[in-house]
Formats: structure tokens, C-alpha cells, sequence
């Protein structure tokens, strides 16, 4: 049983790995290659796109738990797949109404996608193998980050336009890698616990399928009632309240680093001819990043060496550290700048060395940020795990939404400022609910 499960885990992040290496790619390099089509009638936006993805994602996951119960895990992901691999393909022969269309069809397609990821990783852990479980699949995941930037690092390097065929062939290998994912999950099987479940579920119904799955549909739509009134209480509580500063910050940066700090890099005209490639060497540093701070800070949070209050402050200080970098070295109009390469001077001579250091601190902060919020969120709502964490999403992607959009009108600095302000904030409320926090157990104790 354990071997199967342990399979079923590593499918499972096997999947994830080739469908994020090409969403991944695809959401860092989107702005750069809609501002190099040479296509007269398509007026689509990169940022927009990501925009309607994540605004779509925030609500469609309230209706995710349903789908999954009613259709299960695997036949959602699977379907979940197929839109995200549509989406890439759309980019091979670009035209407006089909880039927003998959837009908003890959948007409801991620909130399937997660919800299904994480009820069938519970489905194949137990109390021992969970963490480890859990491990697994993050590791397998977060190298998505590296593997399909490095192609665009080395296709992209040198160049100065990217043309139709680089296009095409770049978005071509990205939909085999979709495809592959999106394949995996048809491997993936049930685990012997479930299947003794069914069987004896099946031999105590007397009724006709059909039956037993309009009844199996009525119990989802109740549990989802349910949990959509929890969602509606917690949303009242000081401790929610008091945490949506700090969600609404993780989703301003997660749109920051996962599309507009890469496109940024791309349109310095000062890095010249390198410009292009050191999009795939961003992506990839930042992935790095990702990856330190959350084996990092999850071995010293495990062994109680650092309080969450530490580590959040941590990634504020190497968050403003990161901007006040990209203040000095990436030119103003950076993320505004259309069919030519930016024009403004920034205060530094643009340096590789300190842009690329700047995505590592990104991609570290953020780790910083979402590892302590899943943390003190499965900590105060342990009971209530599955309504809070939907809360945490469904901030973080109205406001990853909400920057796409703005990205393209705002300078880099107001952008900047937007994400000091609100860190700053997110911050000092998450401190408040660690102290909320301490003062209870403190009281529980006396």
C-alpha cells in the first residue's frame, strides 16, 4: 500500500513538474513575446492575460471542491491539463480572442487543478508520510522553474527581436511538456484503502449507478454549503482580518517576480544584446531562491530554532532589499514599454550582477512570506484548514489580478511603493497575530 501511494505522489509531482515547466515559462516570458509579434490585428496583453487567470482562479475555487467530489481527483486534473496545455498552444498561432478565452478557461482550470492536487495528496499520506509527502511533491514542483527557463536563456540569448519561428518553436516544446503532464495523470491509480472503500460501498448499495452518483452529487453540494458558510464566518474573524494585509502582499509579489520583474529585465535597453536571455536566467534564479528558503526555513521552523515572526521579517528585509536594488538599477519605464526598449536612465549603470541578485532575494522572500502564512494558518484553523487556506487564495489572487492589470499603465517606482506600503503593513499585522496568538497559549498555560 505504502508503495503505491509513494508512487502515486511522485506521478503526481512528475505531472505537476512538466505542466508548471511550461506554465512557468509561459507567465514569465508572455508581456515580452506579445510586444514582439508581428501581427497587426492582435492587441492582446501579457499582463492582462495573467490578470484574468489569477481572477478567474480566485473565484472559480469557491465551486473547485464540488467538481472535484463529483467528478474525482484524477478526471479533473486530467481535464485541468488539457486548458493549461490549450493556453500554451494558443501562443504557437496567436489571435486575441482565443489569448483571453484560454485566459479565462485556464483560470477555472487551476482552481480544479490545486483543489484536486491536494485532496488526492491526502488521499495517498497518512499522518507518518504526510510531511514527507508534502516534501516530495514542493521539490518536484519548484524545479519547474529552472528547466524551461534555461531553454528560454538559451534560445532567447544574443537576441534582440524574437521571431515568429523562435515563437513557435519555443511555445511547441512547452506544449509537449504540457502534454506529457497532463498524460502522467491518467497513471495515477487508487489506493488500495479507497478501493477497499468503493467496493464495499458498492456491495451495500441497492441502487443503479446512476443513483448512487446523483446521491454522491448532492452530498458534495451539501459539504460545499457548508463550507462556503465556515468560509463566510471566518472571513469575519480578527485573526483573517488582521492576515489580509499580509495575504493581499504575497499576491502583489507573486505578480511582481512571476511576471513583471522578468519582462522588466527583458526591455533594459542597457543590458543590450543579453537582454532577452537573462529573462530565462531571472526566472531560473529566482526558482533558486524558492527553493533555499523553503528547505531552509522549513528545517528551522520544524526544529523550533525560529519563531514564524522571525522568518516574516526576514523576507520584509530582503524583500525591501530586493526593491530598493531594483529602484537603483532597472530604468523607470521598464514594465510599461511596448514595441521599443526603455528610454529612461536609472540611477545605477544597469548591472546583470545585481538583477540577478534581486530575483534570488525575490524568490527567497516569497518563501519567507507563504511558508509562515500556511503555518500560522493550519496553526490557529486546524480545525478548519481547508475554508481558511481557500481564504488565503482567494486574497492573494484578487490582488495578483489587480497588479497584472496596473503593471502595464504604473512606472516601476509607484509599483515599487504600492509593495513597500503594503508589505510594510502585512508585516506588523502578522506580528500582531503572533503576539494574538502567544498571549492565548500563555493564558491556556496559567
Amino acid at each position: 500500500m505504502a508503495d503505491r501511494r509513494t508512487c502515486n505522489v511522485l506521478i503526481l509531482g512528475v505531472g505537476f513538474l512538466f505542466i508548471f515547466t511550461a506554465f512557468t515559462t509561459c507567465g514569465n516570458v508572455a508581456q515580452t513575446v506579445v510586444k514582439s509579434l508581428q501581427n497587426d490585428t492582435f492587441s492582446g496583453s501579457g499582463y492582462h492575460s495573467l490578470g484574468i487567470i489569477y481572477g478567474v482562479f480566485s473565484f472559480a475555487n469557491l465551486l473547485a471542491p464540488t467538481v472535484v467530489a463529483v467528478v474525482g481527483p484524477k478526471i479533473t486534473m486530467f481535464l485541468s491539463g488539457l486548458l493549461y496545455s490549450g493556453y500554451i498552444a494558443v501562443f504557437i498561432v496567436p489571435s486575441t480572442w482565443s489569448f483571453y478565452l484560454t485566459s479565462v478557461l485556464i483560470g477555472i482550470g487551476a482552481a480544479m487543478l490545486w483543489t484536486a492536487q491536494g485532496h488526492f495528496l491526502v488521499e495517498n499520506s497518512d499522518a507518518s508520510t504526510i510531511n514527507r509527502n508534502t516534501g516530495m511533491f514542493w521539490a518536484l514542483l519548484q524545479c519547474s522553474m529552472l528547466f524551461g527557463n534555461l531553454y528560454i536563456y538559451f534560445d532567447w540569448n544574443g537576441r534582440t527581436e524574437i521571431s515568429d519561428s523562435s515563437r513557435r518553436n519555443i511555445f511547441l516544446s512547452l506544449l509537449v511538456a504540457s502534454i506529457l503532464g497532463t498524460l502522467s495523470f491518467l497513471l495515477l491509480r487508487k489506493s488500495r484503502d479507497e478501493e477497499e472503500l468503493l467496493s464495499e460501498e458498492e456491495g451495500q448499495s441497492l441502487l443503479s449507478p446512476g443513483v448512487t452518483y446523483e446521491s454522491r452529487a448532492s452530498t458534495a453540494l451539501q459539504e460545499a454549503k457548508s463550507e462556503f458558510k465556515t468560509i463566510l464566518q471566518l472571513l469575519k474573524t480578527k485573526t483573517i482580518l488582521l492576515l489580509s494585509p499580509c495575504m493581499a502582499y504575497s499576491g502583489l509579489e507573486l505578480s511582481f517576480y512571476s511576471g513583471v520583474y522578468g519582462t522588466c529585465v527583458g526591455a533594459t535597453a542597457q543590458f543590450g544584446d543579453s537582454a532577452k536571455g537573462l529573462i530565462g536566467i531571472s526566472g531560473i534564479v529566482v526558482g533558486i531562491g524558492e527553493i533555499v528558503g523553503g528547505g531552509l526555513f522549513g528545517l528551522l521552523c520544524q526544529n523550533n530554532r525560529f519563531r514564524r515572526t522571525s522568518v516574516v521579517f526576514l523576507g520584509m528585509v530582503v524583500h525591501f532589499v530586493a526593491i530598493y536594488l531594483i529602484f537603483l538599477n532597472i530604468p523607470d519605464d521598464a514594465p510599461v514599454v511596448f514595441n521599443t526598449s526603455t528610454q529612461s536612465q536609472p540611477f545605477l549603470t544597469p548591472s546583470v550582477s545585481i538583477a540577478l541578485l534581486c530575483s534570488f532575494l525575490l524568490g527567497l522572500g516569497d518563501s519567507c512570506f507563504n511558508t509562515q502564512l500556511y503555518s500560522i494558518l493550519g496553526c490557529v484553523y486546524a480545525e478548519h484548514s481547508t475554508p481558511a487556506f481557500a481564504i488565503f487564495k482567494f486574497i492573494q489572487s484578487v490582488f495578483a489580478a489587480a497588479a497584472f492589470f496596473y503593471s502595464g499603465a504604473l512606472l516601476l517606482k509607484w509599483q515599487l511603493l504600492v509593495m513597500v506600503l503594503l508589505g510594510f503593513a502585512g508585516t506588523l499585522c502578522f506580528f500582531v497575530v503572533e503576539r494574538m496568538q502567544s498571549f492565548s497559549v500563555d493564558l491556556q498555560d496559567y
